[in-house]
């Protein structure tokens, strides 16, 4: 490009340079802007990456079952010394510790009463459920030592002989709420974490409400009963129609998965084992990775329970084509399909 000459008087020259091509300062600014876009981009990604790997646990879980069991380590050896009795020749047989870690509704009942059909195992049922018992951390920790100790007596103590002991624990139950102190006691004191939930919440819904309703009802001659043991009794309460409320059906399954979500990541550095109701009713050998968990020796576990809803959820809730057409082209549809 030319120089520029100007004359400003007759006693001075000034010669301006050639200016820089426009071009080359564009392409220059573009891909600066480029460069910049990418690295804000890569920032956004993992931070969404981590603000939603919580969310997907459950469904990474469900897909890998190879990743359902922690063994990174074994828990150290338990010898209880309990206050109340002596175990006498048993004494020198380390105990394991557990805990059952699920939802109200989702076949804990029934897989604990499976659990202590076992001659050396000894669960003892939602012992949380008493509020004194959850009111702080103090006497949580004080509930946990007497379980632990084997100085907690109920129907389901085997105490002399028991190879592993333990409980149920709901996330309503005070768990959730002080995760940071139980989850350090549990790793303190090596107690294992067993996880059971269901993938099929919308079956788990239809169960909380027909329970909430035979509370009051107590369709059973008079009896309010959360499990049954006969045909005829299961039959019986099987023929309440619970109403789903379809204007927060997909709120009220998403608020059921983050909770799950946050239950595995806040217990997720204990060593654990992950099941699901429905896991187990089609495929009984995971009890026997149950049983190798606990480092029981593998026998037949059995139950008396009898399942309550049955066959097709269609048959169980009231105002089954309104719930059909929330969750039709949804996430959830297929909690619609299935059955056992």
């Amino acid at each position: 490009m030319a120089e520029r000459i100007c004359f400003f008087n007759k006693d001075t020259l000034i010669i301006k340079p050639p200016k820089k091509s426009p071009l080359l300062l564009r392409m220059a600014v573009l891909m600066f802007a480029m460069v910049c876009s990418v690295y804000i981009c890569s920032i956004c990604v993992k931070q969404l990456n981590t603000r939603t790997k919580a969310r997907f646990l459950r469904v990474q879980i469900a897909e890998c079952p190879e990743l359902s069991i922690r063994l990174k380590k074994l828990p150290p050896e338990h010898y209880p010394r309990p206050k109340t009795f002596s175990r006498a020749e048993c004494s020198n047989n380390p105990v394991r510790l557990f805990a059952i870690v699920s939802m109200q509704r989702s076949g804990s009942g029934w897989f604990e009463s499976l659990l202590n059909s076992h001659v050396n195992a000894s669960s003892n049922g939602e012992v949380f459920s008493v509020l004194d018992r959850r009111k702080n951390i103090t006497t949580i920790v004080q509930t946990l030592d007497r379980i632990y100790n084997l100085d907690w007596l109920s129907s389901a103590s085997k105490n002399h002989c028991s190879a592993a002991v333990g409980f149920k624990w709901m996330l309503n139950q005070g768990l959730m709420q002080n995760h940071e102190e139980i989850a350090e006691y549990f790793n303190r004191r090596g107690v294992s974490t067993i996880f059971l939930f269901r993938r099929n919440l919308l079956r788990r819904m239809v169960s909380v409400l027909a329970n909430s309703y035979d509370r009051y009802a107590k369709m059973l001659n008079g009896t309010h009963k959360s499990h049954v043991h006969s045909l005829e009794e299961a039959k019986a309460l099987s023929t309440y129609k619970p109403v789903i409320n379809a204007t927060s059906l997909i709120s009220d399954l998403e608020g059921m998965e983050a909770t799950i979500a946050k239950a595995l990541e806040y217990f997720g550095n204990t060593r654990h084992l992950i099941l699901y109701y429905e896991d187990l009713i089609n495929n009984r050998t995971r009890l026997k990775d149950v049983q190798e968990f606990l480092n029981l020796p593998p026998v037949e576990l059995t139950s008396r329970q009898v399942k309550i809803h049955k066959g097709n959820l269609s048959d169980h809730i009231k105002n089954w084509e309104d719930v059909k057409v929330t969750l039709k082209g949804t996430a959830y549809e297929h909690l619609l399909h299935a059955d056992y």
